[in-house]
């Protein structure tokens, strides 16, 4: 009874997520993808936790996203499928033990080698909240992949509060600005973590800019025990 009503709940929310992107209006501002195609880069998507339902309203087709095995990943997939976005799953954790993560990543891997993009909300699935997990930074390495990172703000929305990445849900017939940072690329040499914190920079000064009002304090650069390979 309860996968019945979990499949029920989870194609519900994806029928409810797709009416919306019918009445939204999505723009972007200093889309850097054109050039990176035109260059023949492969790029990978770095949103924040908090902003994943508004950037799925722009999804583009053909992109693979990382999602948890947890029972909020499952919700989740058919919301995805209906923004024609390929999901592989993993990034979900049993006693310290990353479950599924590596397998996950080869096929993300796999799916950006191919020249398609792959989308991550980087601080996921459980946070801190802004703290960008290292899976982006060790994608984008082994695939020479740029990362893209994105802020996805609604014009009019709900904020959940009392969860811990504050989501987002743009209200209907409201515009979605989608706003691009500059690519970050990989460097010769450079330790993953040191790449991690540049993307993790990068986000978070784009979301100052232009959300500043959700905007936290810079997270402290700590050490967090067993960071996610992916979120």
């Amino acid at each position: 009874m309860k996968v019945i009503l979990n499949w029920i709940v989870a194609h519900l929310a994806a029928l409810a997520v797709l009416l919306l992107r019918l009445t939204c209006r999505v723009r972007l501002h200093d889309d850097p993808r054109p050039a990176l195609r035109d260059a023949g880069v492969s790029y990978v998507y770095s949103v924040l936790h908090a902003h994943q339902v508004a950037a799925a309203m722009g999804a583009e087709r053909g992109t693979a996203a990382m999602v948890s095995q947890s029972l909020d990943g499952q919700l989740i997939v058919p919301t995805l499928q209906v923004m024609g976005v390929t999901p592989i799953r993993g990034s979900n954790r049993t006693r310290g033990q990353v479950k599924g993560g590596r397998e996950a990543l080869a096929g993300l891997m796999e799916h950006v080698s191919s020249g398609k993009p792959a989308y991550l909300a980087v601080d996921g699935p459980r946070g801190p909240r802004n703290r960008v997990h290292k899976g982006v930074a060790l994608l984008s390495q082994k695939t020479g992949a740029a990362v893209v990172n994105l802020v996805a703000k609604p014009e009019r929305r709900w904020i959940l509060t009392k969860t811990w990445d504050r989501l987002q849900i743009p209200k209907p017939f409201c515009r979605i600005n989608g706003y691009f940072a500059e690519p970050v690329y990989p460097i010769a040499g450079e330790s993953l973590e040191d790449y991690r914190r540049r993307i993790e920079a990068s986000l978070s000064g784009l979301e100052l800019l232009h959300d500043p009002e959700e905007a936290p304090q810079p997270v402290a650069e700590t050490n967090v025990a067993g960071d996610e390979l992916a979120a």
